[in-house]
């Protein structure tokens, strides 16, 4: 019997060849997994994904929005806007300086959505706290941009309009020498003096804030809470009433304040100035009032935003009185053309005023300031208001 060994199965060299293709293909499967997720995530930042009710989502993430760059058509659209930071955050439409749209107190881990009429152009968009990068969304021409434009004549708005420009700068040239008056105190070094100014003086700016508040970077630094800060009330970049407001509640003392009062004093000259030559469509006027109301509803709940000297019934009265100002003018188109809203827009300031009646005491409001079943209970007076002006620009034929 021979003693040579047999041949060695080819079973064993085929399972190795087998095996190095089978290699071979996982790794370009993986390396064609990662293409396709590059590929889909820069997708993504050019077409931003759109939740089941079809609104544009926008997640807030530490500095930054994702997407960072947003294209919609003109007309209306919603947005989602996520907070996947650690702080509450306020998210803004901006066209320059001026603000087209927000959204504030944004909570961490929530969301908030918020439908905008936009024209054709370019906009910023911020991204979390003011002193972060902002995002850009570009508008592209649309057929109800194309049919907006074709709309009828607005003539009858013009008295309305006229009128309104008038209060503005009456209204504009009180609050600044309110304002004067209140930094004439600070620097005097009065404490007690620059606490009884302080009110009056931004119960002033509420009045004229439905249009005040269309200045972004005015706005920021007049009226900006110090919420909205990185450092908080430590920020270099939290000025105005509300720092002011800080001095002299919360550290009981004017040292200091002095460039403070100054700047705001500056400030309000310039949204004076502003206000002079503001472009102002007729539906910005019940538009801008019911957008104001609706936010000062949502802060109400959560304490307003006179976190420190608790003025808020002075401040709602100005706001009570700045958008009726607007309401009565409108009234005599409004009640031809709809005069059941008509009738509710007035009970429901007539609400307003009433919820707010409780607290008056003279010519001004008690100094206890509200709990939170109280203000919840004016809140939703508030809303209510600002849910039937937001009905008024369609009933006039403005959108």
């Amino acid at each position: 019997m021979s003693s040579s060994s047999s041949p060695e199965p080819k079973t064993s060299s085929s399972s190795s060849s087998l095996m190095r293709v089978a290699v071979a293909v996982s790794a370009l499967l993986v390396v064609a997994g990662l293409a396709a997720f590059w590929y889909a995530s820069n997708e993504a930042k050019k077409a931003p994904a759109k939740t089941a009710d079809n609104a544009v989502t926008v997640t807030i993430q530490g500095n930054a929005c994702e997407p960072n760059e947003i294209t919609v058509p003109a007309g209306r659209t919603t947005f989602t806007i996520v907070n996947k930071s650690n702080r509450a955050l306020e998210w803004e439409i901006l066209d320059g300086v001026m603000v087209v749209e927000e959204r504030e107190n944004i909570a961490p881990g929530f969301s908030q959505t918020m439908t905008v009429k936009l024209s054709p152009g370019d906009f910023a968009i911020t991204c979390g706290l003011l002193s972060n990068p902002r995002g850009k969304l570009h508008v592209t021409p649309s057929a109800a941009s194309k049919a907006e434009e074709a709309r009828p004549s607005l003539v009858n708005y013009v008295g309305a309009l006229a009128e309104y420009q008038v209060f503005l700068r009456l209204e504009a040239g009180t609050l600044e020498d309110a304002v004067r008056g209140l930094a004439d105190a600070v620097k005097a070094g009065d404490l007690q003096q620059a606490r009884a100014l302080y009110a009056p003086a931004h119960q002033s700016y509420k009045r004229i804030e439905p249009m005040a508040e269309l200045f972004a970077d005015l706005d920021t630094r007049i009226n900006a809470r110090a919420d909205y800060f990185e450092k908080r009330e430590a920020d270099p970049g939290f000025t105005g009433f509300h720092r002011i407001e800080y001095a002299l509640y919360s550290q009981n003392d004017v040292k200091g304040l002095a460039p403070v009062a100054d700047r705001l004093v500056a400030d309000i000259g310039v949204l004076k100035e502003r206000l002079r030559g503001l472009n102002m469509p007729p539906e910005r006027l019940a538009g801008s009032a019911s957008k104001l109301l609706r936010r000062v509803a949502d802060n109400l709940p959560a304490g307003d935003e006179d976190h420190y000297g608790h003025a808020e019934l002075v401040n709602l009265q100005g706001t009570l009185e700045g958008t009726r100002k607007i309401s009565e003018l409108l009234q005599p188109l409004l009640v031809k053309a709809a005069p059941a809203l008509q009738k509710s827009v007035d009970e429901r300031f007539a609400a307003f005023d009433a919820a707010l009646a409780p607290y008056r005491e003279g010519e001004g409001f008690k100094a206890t300031p509200l709990d939170e079943a109280q203000r919840k209970a004016i809140a939703d007076a508030v809303r209510a208001l600002a849910d039937e002006l937001g009905k008024v620009n369609a009933a006039l034929g403005l959108e």
